[in-house]
């Protein structure tokens, strides 16, 4: 059976994203230092048609993380574009003609839009009728695979909030961010039963799994 999988890295205070987010800045304040464990990964370098990178400890996490998905789910946040109706000449995403998917995209929005077809297999798709909707669509898509949830923290909140995640992979950075987008905030005590899989200690960072349920 498929499973939605929410994999993400972040701070030690519990930020996916830092404050002032914009096109110029899509992390915010300080966002770009959560991901500087993934920069010199050789997989990571594949990932963005890049050559060379480094292999760790963490290089066996990116492998697992990429294994078997089929779609990805985000929000219109991590998509970019700003809010509001999409502009006539509509944002491509933050990843140029390429981008590192290359399945079904599956964007939480208000706005409608038609879907966006890109380099290398990626097509976003984008949903306005709610996350059980781009649930049952990515799962359509994934063929028997499973789906990635990706970002950012709201949507990944109300996919907490209704229990509709199978496993939590997080990858906690050493930084302080003290503001911006908190992840796990809506969930009330006891929400979620959690149990641990895996810890890895890799350079600058720690990666933690859980079963959900």
């Amino acid at each position: 059976m498929s499973k939605l999988r929410l994999s993400i890295t972040m701070s030690l205070d519990g930020y996916v994203a830092g404050s002032h987010q914009s096109k110029e800045n899509p992390l915010g304040v300080g966002g770009m230092e959560l991901h500087e464990w993934a920069f010199p990964l050789k997989e990571f370098r594949e990932m963005h048609g890049e050559q060379g990178g480094e292999t760790n400890a963490s290089s066996s996490v990116v492998q697992e993380r990429c294994a078997n998905i089929g779609a990805t789910i985000v929000g219109r946040n991590m998509f970019g574009g700003g809010t509001g109706p999409w502009e006539d000449d509509p944002w491509p995403g933050w990843w140029g003609e390429d981008p590192p998917y290359h399945h079904p995209v599956f964007v939480l929005t208000h706005d409608t839009r038609e879907p966006l077809e890109m380099k290398g297999g990626t097509t976003f798709h984008f949903v306005t009728d709610g996350i059980e909707a781009a649930l049952a669509q990515a799962k359509n898509a994934a063929q028997g695979q499973d789906m990635w949830l990706a970002g950012g923290a709201s949507v990944i909140n109300q996919y907490l909030v209704a229990g509709l995640v199978n496993e939590i992979d997080i990858s906690i950075a050493p930084v302080i961010m003290a503001g911006g987008e908190r992840q796990f905030d809506e969930l009330q005590r006891g929400a979620l039963k959690l149990t641990q899989i895996r810890a890895i200690d890799a350079p600058g960072v720690t990666h933690i799994k859980y079963q959900v349920g």
